[in-house]
């Protein structure tokens, strides 16, 4: 007689989940934990970038998000020092989570300095592997961003209920003024112009033009390449006046990218931008910035 073997069962499909992502309307998603232990509760976006994953984590925009990677393989080239994002690291501005398909594997890159996993840990991400990133994405493309709690606990034990409670409750984005908690503290100039392979950051010691850059969480490789073309950069926080800005004779006037409501930023940022807009002084922005810029146009 023919004997029956158990079919094969594989050891990550038996495993107790370390990490949950649990949206505002209830629904719990279970994977593998890794980077920072806990809890954060947030809005859940995605990104759909094949590289630079550091350089998004610690992009001040993502501030108060989770960020779902669509690019399944994230964390290859492990992380260094010089690939971030804000201007004051010690901040840790940007993302409280993120959320990968695939699971980390050691880093393959000359410019490692530390895997991906000890990295988020050092920067209190709260991060998950091993669920379908593209049903999420695609739920986030239909319905929107959702509120969530992603949860880390290398023993498995979680209160569901609280955390779909704490899931529910968050009142979101919508209202905050986050510019505020990632702007400068005072004014700076920036010289650092892009990376160069085999040289790496340059210098500006040669200005030919002068630009503002009104800090609502902007990104570092954005100051280089406005460096990297020639200006020199002072960096002001973001609610410096406009007769402060104008006092500093710039040649141009950059409106910086940021996290958060750009209504909020607005009550203070707008009557800013529109005394800007009376001069003859060219005024440009980027995501957060350009938001605003339109809200000052009407």
């Amino acid at each position: 007689m023919a004997t029956m073997t158990a079919a094969w069962t594989p050891t990550w499909a038996t495993e107790k989940p370390t990490a949950l992502l649990v949206l505002a309307d209830g629904t719990v998603i279970e994977g593998r934990g890794l980077g920072a232990t806990g809890s954060a509760v947030a809005e859940v976006c995605f990104n759909t970038a094949l590289t630079g994953y550091q350089e998004i984590l610690t992009d001040p925009s993502y501030a108060g998000q989770i960020v779902t990677f669509t690019f399944p393989h994230i964390g290859n080239i492990g992380t260094n020092d010089e690939d971030i994002e804000d201007l004051n690291p010690v901040a840790r501005a940007g993302a409280v989570g993120a959320v990968f398909k695939a699971d980390v594997t050691n880093p393959s890159s000359y410019r490692a300095a530390s895997g991906l996993d000890q990295w988020l840990k050092k920067r209190g991400i709260v991060a998950l592997s091993g669920i379908d990133t593209r049903a999420l994405t695609a739920l986030i493309r239909e319905k929107g961003m959702p509120n969530a709690v992603i949860a880390h606990a290398p023993d498995g034990m979680f209160d569901i209920d609280e955390l779909k409670r704490r899931a529910a409750a968050w009142s979101g984005l919508i209202g905050l003024d986050l510019a505020k908690d990632v702007t400068s503290g005072q004014s700076s100039v920036w010289r650092e112009t892009p990376w160069v392979w085999d040289e790496g950051f340059g210098e500006q010691i040669d200005p030919s033009m002068h630009v503002v850059a009104i800090d609502y969480g902007v990104k570092r490789n954005i100051l280089r390449l406005l460096a990297g073309l020639g200006a020199k950069v002072t960096v002001v926080p973001a609610n410096t006046g406009a007769e402060e800005i104008l006092a500093m004779r710039p040649d141009g006037i950059f409106l910086s990218n940021g996290p958060g409501d750009p209504e909020a930023t607005g009550d203070y940022a707008v009557p800013v931008i529109r005394d800007l807009l009376k001069t003859d002084i060219p005024v440009f922005g980027i995501c957060l910035g350009h938001q605003m810029l339109a809200l000052a146009l009407g």
